[in-house]
């Protein structure tokens, strides 16, 4: 590589963005729904690691121990700033790929987690990564991968190729012009070009539409996710063709919603995938089906695969946890092709039985809604789409092991309740991150700047609410900011105030007893 960057966008940084796929909590459960049973992740390993944001919300909720790298001096600074925080040990490494994958120190892994690199870099550093996964992930561990993929990307990819091809022009001709304004220029170029009705814009109609969503898109996102030198969604079968090689098998998607059929397919298309019998094939089938995008797949070197009572037992023992107010969980859904209505009998019962916020094995839930008559499948099915929506998240497997001393339950608490600490500060400077870390599920919760400050409000100033709001307006008005209400922005210093009070009183009654039951704050 001659590079440090190889063409891969550096001079804005990526998003903060959090991505509950590569927590290994999860795989029991996504494993157990599929028949597989998960291995025990003890080290793990994130390629590419943007800003550390979810590899360190993860390491301070666990045990397992994480290395990672990033090439961005400045992203790799802020996640071992967050790492030190927390205590946690992760080793964020400020390496390009060549330098990282060929160390000789790091351990074999359990785990190893690639969130969208795969499709952003040179085939170069492709390969450099699948020799890393080829060597470095143990028999029996488990890859996560999400990448780009067809068919969904195909009627972009020429719009995608022109908007590159403008921003590389106008690097020549404006030397020095940041990415962000070349990103501008592009966007304008491509609708001026639309404007003029050309025949690829009369065969694909939604590019329109498509065009000016990408127009409302942060820059920050654009620029990684579109105006990389390299670009390449791939197959699923491609996918497999490589992986496989390496001896690695399909386990299941890592999004969960994914995982059922039933809430993403027609009937028609389930009745013929059902007579798909290639697994590779039924894959790439369902991708057409649902005009699959973005794949989130976990793959694992040596499937251990359980039988039918084996995997109704490990369903049984799997424990939930609600992230969210019951009341605010919106049971009609966009799937990719229409919008479903999730069935209020099944749904409001099992969210009302976990309204505790307290971790719940399913086999609890299926006794303690017995005179629901709901069945096992049902609860099971129900759990899988609210993880998928965010709702719910699988207990940290170490919470659930009797071996786990006590001792190291209370280091989990503490890095979790340092790194939140930390969090909260930054919180008091910008508003980059909306996520804090629970213990109870080993990875990140939603919290938005507002609640963040009145968490630093709380834990500066004490537990009276009405303390709350001119400790918030300090730290937002110094930078200019000021809130909105029914659509219109307040402007006095009293009007912001007041609606900070009734902000931060439905907090303290609401979403706050919430992360006080997960054991955020």
């Amino acid at each position: 590589m001659n590079n440090w960057n190889d063409g891969y966008v550096f001079d804005i940084a990526y998003t903060f963005g959090y991505y509950p796929g590569m927590n290994p909590a999860r795989l029991p459960l996504a494993f157990a729904y599929q028949g597989l049973q998960a291995p025990q992740i003890k080290t793990a390993c994130e390629l590419g690691f943007g800003q550390g944001l979810s590899t360190n919300l993860h390491a301070a909720g666990s045990d397992v121990q994480w290395w990672g790298n990033d090439f961005n001096p400045a992203q790799a600074s802020f996640a071992q700033e967050l790492a030190a925080a927390s205590g946690s040990g992760a080793q964020m490494d400020a390496t390009a790929f060549n330098e990282f994958c060929s160390r000789s120190d790091l351990p074999d892994f359990d785990f190893i987690a690639l969130h969208g690199i795969w499709s952003w870099v040179s085939a170069d550093n492709r390969d450099i990564i699948f020799d890393f996964i080829q060597r470095k992930l143990k028999p029996g561990g488990v890859l996560y991968i999400s990448y780009n993929t067809q068919p969904g990307w195909a009627a972009l990819m020429p719009l995608r190729d022109l908007l590159v091809q403008h921003t590389a022009q106008a690097a020549n001709d404006a030397a020095g012009m940041p990415t962000e304004q070349r990103i501008d220029a592009a966007l304008e170029f491509a609708a001026a070009l639309f404007d003029t009705d050309p025949v690829y814009a009369q065969a694909n109609p939604h590019m329109r539409d498509r065009l000016k969503i990408l127009q409302q898109q942060g820059r920050n996102y654009l620029a990684h996710e579109y105006f990389n030198r390299d670009w390449h969604p791939e197959s699923f079968a491609q996918m497999h063709q490589r992986l496989s090689s390496a001896g690695l098998e399909f386990a299941c998607p890592a999004h969960f919603a994914d995982q059922l059929d039933m809430a993403n397919l027609t009937p028609a298309q389930r009745q013929f995938i059902q007579g798909v019998a290639d697994p590779v094939m039924r894959q790439s089938v369902r991708d057409f089906m649902v005009n699959q995008q973005f794949r989130r797949d976990y793959w694992v070197r040596g499937a251990q695969r359980m039988d039918g009572p084996q995997r109704m037992q490990a369903l049984a023992l799997q424990a939930v946890v609600l992230l969210t107010d019951p009341a605010q969980v919106p049971l009609t859904l966009q799937n990719a092709a229409s919008e479903i209505t999730l069935n209020r009998q099944v749904y409001e019962p099992i969210m009302q039985a976990m309204s505790d916020h307290r971790p719940h094995m399913l086999a609890q839930l299926a006794d303690s809604l017995a005179a629901s008559k709901l069945t096992p499948v049902q609860i099971v099915d129900s759990v899988m789409m609210l993880i998928a929506t965010g709702h719910v998240a699988p207990m940290a497997p170490a919470l659930a092991q009797p071996q786990t001393s006590a001792e190291d339950l209370q280091k989990t608490w503490d890095r979790t309740r340092a790194l939140n600490l930390h969090l909260l500060q930054k919180a008091s400077r910008d508003g980059d991150v909306g996520h804090l870390c629970s213990p109870l599920s080993g990875g990140g919760v939603a919290a938005d700047r507002i609640q963040q400050l009145f968490l630093l409000a709380r834990h500066e100033t004490g537990e009276a609410v009405e303390s709350w709001p001119p400790f918030v307006w300090q730290h937002i008005s110094a930078q200019g900011k000021k809130l909105v209400r029914d659509g219109q922005r307040l402007e006095s210093e009293q009007e912001n105030l007041e609606e900070l009070l009734v902000q931060a009183r439905q907090f303290a009654q609401g979403r706050l007893q919430i992360l006080l039951a997960l054991e955020v704050v």
